[in-house]
């Protein structure tokens, strides 16, 4: 296991070198050293990285990942890039997940629905491969602002699209079986609603509590300078982690929202919190790619 640790971080940063030095896509040296070490060589056994623990690695992994994303999202860029964002975020996901689950029915001939629930889980970008590949391509301008808002944005917004529509699957199996009168389109309406609804006031009110927590300990010096970036980890994992206690998957909503609100207010400087999550980030990023590939 202590071999295992040591050879993802080192592939990992390692291929986040080679791809600077050779100027390729990290993401896609990452994706190729780490199929190449697991299943191909076995020089790191895929075996010992399976379980639950991969699971809670990967999910707190993006949510710090997401908070960073959040720090650099300014709401001045909306004036000038909103309405593109929107129409992201929105009708491109239902174009993308209408796509994908006809792909998914039509070619790989699944089932309906775990075409829909593939659809669904495919309309996600996300910061893991925006990130490193606005880094590498450079893009300026309205396109980079355009880019970079959706990429963060629609994690959270596939993340929750994907629970409800495996919710009302689970719903509709659930009530076909036992014979009740859930099977109707008003029922199973009500429950996603209900499921955004919550998700949405659980992942603002979490995130207005953990932002202030954040700005008044920095305010008012409560915390040294050293322990400024450790103590706003400790609030984004905590605030995560609590979110999606209260509702399954707001987290990634949440440390979204956290991350907009410290990057956007006029309290305290976030410098020092953006330099070290962006560290983490490349880190994490690195980690995640060799474990899941």
């Amino acid at each position: 296991m202590l071999t295992g640790i040591v050879l993802v971080l080192v592939l990992g940063i390692g291929s986040q070198w080679l791809a600077w030095r050779f100027r390729v896509p990290s993401i896609l040296l990452l994706l190729i050293v780490g199929f190449l070490a697991g299943p191909v060589t076995r020089i790191i056994d895929p075996a010992g990285l399976q379980g639950d623990w991969v699971f809670a690695f990967v999910s707190i992994s993006i949510g710090v990942i997401l908070f960073e994303g959040g720090l650099s999202l300014r709401l001045s860029e909306l004036r000038e890039v909103g309405a593109a964002v929107l129409n992201l975020i929105t009708i491109g996901v239902l174009i993308t997940w209408t796509l994908a689950s006809l792909g998914a029915y039509f070619i790989l001939e699944l089932n309906v629905s775990l075409s829909i629930l593939l659809g669904a889980i495919l309309t996600v970008t996300g910061p893991t491969v925006v990130v490193p590949l606005l880094r590498h391509v450079r893009p300026t301008g309205r396109v980079r602002a355009i880019a970079k808002w959706e990429g963060i944005t629609i994690d959270p917004v596939g993340a929750i699209l994907a629970v409800l529509v495996l919710d009302t699957i689970l719903i509709l199996n659930d009530a076909g079986a036992v014979g009740t009168e859930l099977t109707g389109f008003g029922p199973v309406a009500l429950h996603a609603v209900k499921g955004v609804l919550l998700t949405i006031t659980t992942s603002i009110g979490i995130s207005a509590v953990g932002a202030a927590t954040l700005i008044v300990l920095l305010r008012r010096r409560l915390v040294p300078d050293y322990l400024q970036s450790s103590i706003a980890l400790a609030i984004v994992v905590g605030t995560f982690a609590l979110s999606n206690v209260l509702q399954q998957e707001s987290g990634l909503l949440e440390v979204t929202l956290l991350g907009i609100i410290m990057a956007n207010q006029k309290y305290v400087p976030t410098r020092r919190i953006s330099d070290f999550k962006e560290d983490l980030q490349v880190l994490l990023i690195a980690a995640l790619f060799i474990v899941l590939s």
